[in-house]
């Protein structure tokens, strides 16, 4: 008789949709942790654009955030259009990679809350850095597991792993200059972030 192990989290169609899901209400949490200011007394504009002005360390993690969430979420889709079955591996690998999305509004609250904290830079870092080792285990998985077609190992599979490592060292390299300034480390996180969702820099034709 065949085993349940065998049986299990063949549909990559689940994964996507699952993952879609989540990524949509994750992103949808992150701007919830930017609180409008409440006030029981008459206030002048001036007083209001202050108020407003102490939001922006918020308002540059939550588009740290959502920069980051929509990356991850262009990573996993475009190893799903190479890979075209699935196993109950590569299920829990997908699965534990939605655990550490589901948990990027509350690093991002954190890092909100305590923006001058390296601690908070650290926890941040970690959130990106276990999303990356999740995309890196199911991809080299599927790739070793023959989920990916045989032509397209070729064209697909070196390109996509070089750019998770090489993604992975600059976060980890822009984590470490919260030691010299905690806003030159998300700024320069931020723009590794614009350079991978715009391809700024490096935009090369896969040969």
């Amino acid at each position: 008789m065949t085993s349940y192990n065998n049986l299990a989290g063949q549909s990559t169609s689940r994964i996507e949709a699952l993952s879609d899901a989540v990524f949509a209400v994750a992103m949808t949490l992150l701007v919830l942790e930017i609180k409008v200011p409440e006030f029981h007394e008459p206030i002048t504009d001036k007083e209001l654009i202050s108020d407003f002005l102490k939001l922006m360390p918020k308002f540059l993690v939550y588009f740290l955030s959502f920069i980051t969430a929509g990356i991850f979420w262009v990573g996993q889709s475009a190893q799903f259009k190479y890979i075209k079955s699935s196993d109950r591996n590569i299920t829990w690998f997908n699965l534990l990679f939605l655990l550490f999305i589901s948990v990027l509004p509350f690093s991002t609250a954190f890092l909100g809350d305590y923006i001058t904290s390296r601690f908070s830079i650290f926890l941040y870092w970690l959130n990106i850095f276990l999303l990356g080792i999740m995309l890196y285990i199911n991809w080299e998985y599927a790739q070793k597991h023959n989920f990916i077609s045989e032509e397209m190992k070729e064209t697909v599979y070196i390109p996509l792993r070089r750019r998770m490592i090489w993604s992975q060292g600059l976060y980890f390299a822009a984590a470490l200059l919260c030691f010299i300034n905690i806003y030159l480390s998300i700024v320069a996180i931020i723009l590794i972030q614009l350079n991978q969702a715009f391809a700024v820099i490096g935009n090369r034709k896969t040969k």
